[in-house]
């Protein structure tokens, strides 16, 4: 594992057990088997490490978010596909999804607002799919796609207060469930 990978693996870990507020830097370095100058060559601050937890994770997401909302097949079959997606691949990558949800507003706000603006455009490529449906005829129109979108990331944002990976559902099972009442919320 690299320096930078090392580092966000112990940030990770710890602002994921302790909370953001709770973690000093130093904790952060001795977890990861660096030097402060180690760290601070990769990442400027607790705040730039933050980012990247997320940062990286919504990155993975939104590539992902375009090939399915790219392919060929039928438009519910591709928002299902997403809608499920986003709920496995947050689950997949929980401790990093967990720590940025309860620590976003802990940012700088140049940073918050980075991030905002990338998570505005990963949901609005999602709306387009709705949208897409709506347009087809095959989702009902009478619900604005931005209702939709807004409602069904409260309740993947919400997975951080509820979801164990001890529980008896596998990310899998969660992401069909998710999938599975979105699109019949929207069928006519």
């Amino acid at each position: 594992m690299t320096v930078p990978e090392r580092l966000i693996s112990a940030a990770t870990e710890l602002f994921a057990a302790k909370g953001f507020d709770r973690v000093a830097v130093q904790e952060i370095v001795d977890r990861a088997g660096v030097t402060k100058g180690a760290m601070y060559h990769y990442f400027g601050s607790k705040d730039d490490l933050l980012h990247e937890i997320y940062g990286s994770v919504l990155r993975m997401q939104t590539e992902r978010l375009e090939k399915i909302a790219a392919g060929d097949g039928p438009v519910v079959e591709r928002l299902h596909a997403a809608a499920s997606d986003v709920i496995v691949t947050s689950i997949d990558n929980f401790d990093q999804a967990k720590v940025y949800f309860r620590s976003a507003d802990h940012l700088a706000e140049d940073k918050r607002l980075a991030m905002r603006s990338e998570r505005r455009r990963y949901h609005e490529r999602f709306r387009a799919l709705v949208e897409e449906g709506q347009a087809a005829g095959v989702f009902r129109a009478d619900v604005p796609a931005d209702v939709t979108v807004h409602y069904y990331f409260g309740a993947v944002h919400h997975l951080a207060t509820w979801y164990s990976p001890d529980g008896v559902l596998s990310a899998e099972d969660v992401g069909r469930h998710y999938a599975d009442l979105l699109v019949g919320s929207l069928r006519p």
